[in-house]
């Protein structure tokens, strides 16, 4: 199955002024903390969950939240995307896709999933 979205770079950098390391915090794990450097890289880990969330099906919520999805960057700097143990197991999860990208403010995800 397929998920996408689209996150406002500006959204993610205005609740990052308002509310500081919190507003990273509600989203991503300490790891992916360490990999943002910029707006746009957090903006992109947040459509990412987002598309990974709508690729099983779901949304963010109680099966699958922000936290069941965990980002990484292989030895290229590519994104990598993984769903914790019970979300795999929940939803049959043989493997997963990920593509971040960014343009005009905009980051934009693709999550391809295969399953068992």
């Amino acid at each position: 199955m397929i998920g996408i979205d689209v996150t406002s770079v500006d959204r993610i950098e205005r609740m990052y002024e308002r509310f500081g390391l919190k507003a990273y915090e509600k989203f991503l794990n300490p790891e992916e903390i360490e990999l943002v450097k910029k707006p746009e890289t957090a903006a992109g880990f947040w459509a990412a969950k987002e598309a990974a969330s709508k690729a099983i099906g779901t949304g963010i919520g109680a099966s699958c939240s922000f936290h069941d999805i965990k980002i990484k960057k292989d030895k290229n700097g590519a994104p990598k995307i993984k769903y914790r143990k019970k979300v795999r197991d929940m939803f049959n999860i043989k493997e997963s896709h990920l593509s971040i990208t960014h343009d005009r403010g905009f980051a934009i995800a693709v999550v391809v999933n295969t399953f068992n």
